[in-house]
């Protein structure tokens, strides 16, 4: 090779390097780029965005792992017997491994977290509270999702090195969750005083107008009427011009239920998160997911998804019952 072509050589090598350097994206861009994603499963699937996150971080090598780059693979999960999508090869544990190919990034964190969803060795982890990334990060681990010996503490570094908790909810930092067990997360404000009817709701209700004989309230920007002694829903569709079909389903109930007097009574759909910014409620004596539902005027089956509890089970008092 003659000295010019080799010069040559060495300067597009140099060229192709520092071109190579240049184009990796960092930590912040990728949390800054991806974390809508992670948000959106987070209400899905109930899976911690930082969780979800700091694995892409990791698996994904910010962005800039192969099969991020060339199969939007960012969680290094493999095809697996019940994956029918395209593939690529890649020399992982053994040569020329089988790896999942997705037609987006998008695509790839909505897998990852069906993936975690739908796997029975995952299903302990959907127990933890939600604020607990870190119970999250050595469950994985002990469900075997990495073999890296150290791979919970090095979820847990990212996190903390990127203030990821923030994106379950927590802007305090690491959560000391023996001290979030003791006390609610949000401080209960006086409730107003509503006429004389027997109601319950958290401190977020108005009076908004007259319903025929019901006042009529709202309550996480949903509607709402307090039932009175002897009210069905049948009755009370009459008055109220919404079929007791409606009322039902607004409500989360079967046909034989009932109202009883002083109960909130929803006359349009509750909201599917609450939209107050509390994040956690802290279950009483008594209290199931319905109540919990109606108490904050979100849909039972957006909640039980988040907090992964059946609709009617007692809960523990002191669980932390999680809201958005």
């Amino acid at each position: 090779m003659g000295l010019k072509r080799y010069f040559i050589l060495v300067f597009a090598i140099f060229i192709a390097a520092n071109v190579s350097a240049q184009s990796r994206m960092t930590r912040a861009e990728y949390i800054e780029k991806y974390k809508q994603y992670a948000l959106k499963n987070q209400e899905t699937h109930g899976i911690p965005a930082s969780i979800t996150m700091a694995q892409a971080l990791l698996e994904s090598d910010c962005g800039n792992s192969r099969l991020a780059v060339l199969a939007n693979n960012h969680f290094g999960i493999k095809c697996k017997k019940e994956w029918t999508g395209p593939t690529i090869k890649h020399d992982d544990d053994a040569p020329n491994e089988c790896f999942r190919k997705y037609e987006s990034a998008e695509a790839s964190f909505r897998d990852h977290c069906e993936f975690l969803d739908k796997s029975p060795r995952y299903a302990a982890l959907f127990e933890l509270d939600p604020l607990d990334y870190k119970g999250w990060a050595y469950g994985l681990k002990k469900a075997g999702y990495a073999t890296n010996p150290k791979y919970a503490e090095m979820l847990i570094k990212l996190i903390e090195e990127n203030e990821l908790y923030a994106l379950d909810g927590s802007d305090a930092g690491p959560v000391d969750l023996a001290q979030v067990n003791k006390t609610p997360a949000v401080t209960e404000e006086k409730k107003p005083e509503v006429s004389a009817e027997k109601i319950d709701v958290d401190n977020y209700m108005v009076t908004i107008a007259g319903n025929g004989e019901y006042a009529t309230y709202i309550n996480n920007g949903s509607m709402f009427v307090v039932a009175k002694a002897g009210d069905t829903y049948k009755s009370m569709s009459g008055k109220l011009k919404v079929s007791e079909r409606k009322l039902r389903k607004f409500n989360d109930v079967g046909l034989n239920y009932e109202p009883i007097e002083g109960e909130a009574v929803y006359v349009k759909s509750k909201s599917n998160r609450a939209l107050n910014g509390k994040l956690l409620h802290t279950a009483l004596a008594g209290e199931t997911m319905h109540s919990i539902s109606q108490k904050y005027g979100i849909k039972l089956n957006k909640l039980i998804k988040l907090n992964r509890r059946p609709a009617d089970a007692p809960l523990i008092v002191g669980t932390q019952v999680r809201l958005m």
